[in-house]
């Protein structure tokens, strides 16, 4: 099995711990991973501006090098990149007058017309993998950890490209429980993050981050498991400093989903960067004999 695959801008650098984890865990399942080639950044936001074409000339482009590799479908993985790629395919597929003017733009490329289905990682589990076949090849189930999946703004938003409908978690959630953890409920799964609002202010007063953290802890969620970098940034690393300031009542780890398969798959932890989290990250796997100690 062979998939094309669209890492993204910020999983080569400080989502690496996303990235490695999320390939090596598919090579461990079967399946051969081609990256495309002169991929470019995505654009990370979608415009809200209708008429802003020139905005998708980025994702646009990374689809176009997925169609010259021969790809029907491209998966990613960030959530930001998965919303931007496929809301920017959605208009090739069905604005012919914003296609036509966004392939004459970009006139030595190949014509684009939506051919390249864009499948988030956690999809393509589901789908060409399979919870059962991914329960069977775990080797170190992540017994006893209580972990809560967090979507965020964009894996849901808009309807007609979410991964699954609004309010619905099935996806994280079947794959948590085929690894072995305990999924817990909490009522801001899909509550933003703060985005990138968290760059007017101080590190740790993030109140949007904090209130989510605050929520997890008090319905007994142990750990936060997000396909996002934003939110794995705002969540995860700004906790210290919430809790030095006092907006937040206790440490709640938060980990990609990716790091958390890649445990349960028995690959080693080198592959998931955990250097990269917060250090109490490791010590609550550790505590729970899902990472042997260093």
């Amino acid at each position: 099995m062979k998939i094309s695959y669209y890492p993204g801008c910020t999983l080569k650098t400080k989502a690496k711990n996303l990235d490695r984890a999320a390939v090596a865990s598919l090579e461990a399942l079967g399946v051969e991973v081609k990256e495309i080639e002169r991929w470019n950044c995505c654009g990370a936001v979608h415009s809200l501006t209708a008429d802003d074409l020139i905005h998708q000339v980025g994702p646009v482009r990374n689809l176009v090098r997925a169609k010259e590799q021969g790809a029907e479908r491209l998966v990613t993985l960030c959530s930001m990149c998965y919303n931007t790629l496929a809301r920017a395919n959605q208009i090739m597929k069905n604005d012919e007058v914003k296609r036509d003017t966004i392939n004459r733009f970009m006139d030595e490329e190949i014509d684009y017309a939506g051919e390249v289905e864009v499948v988030h990682y956690l999809t393509y589990l589901q789908e060409e993998i399979g919870w059962e076949k991914i329960k069977e090849q775990v080797k170190v189930p992540m017994t006893d950890l209580k972990v809560a999946p967090y979507y965020g703004c964009t894996l849901q938003r808009p309807a007609e490209i979410g991964i699954e409908p609004y309010g619905s978690y099935s996806l994280m959630n079947g794959l948590l429980e085929a690894i072995g953890a305990t999924v817990m409920d909490f009522n801001a799964a899909d509550k933003c993050c703060g985005s990138y609002q968290v760059l007017a202010v101080p590190a740790g007063e993030n109140s949007a981050g904090a209130a989510i953290v605050n929520l997890a802890a008090a319905a007994g969620v142990e750990a936060l498991a997000t396909s996002c970098p934003l939110c794995e940034y705002n969540l995860g690393k700004q906790q210290q400093q919430m809790i030095e300031k006092g907006n937040i009542v206790t440490n709640i780890p938060t980990y990609y989903f990716t790091q958390l398969l890649a445990l349960a798959l028995g690959l080693d932890s080198e592959n998931c960067h955990f250097e990269l989290n917060d250090p109490i990250s490791a010590e609550l796997l550790k505590s729970k004999k899902c990472l042997a100690a260093a």
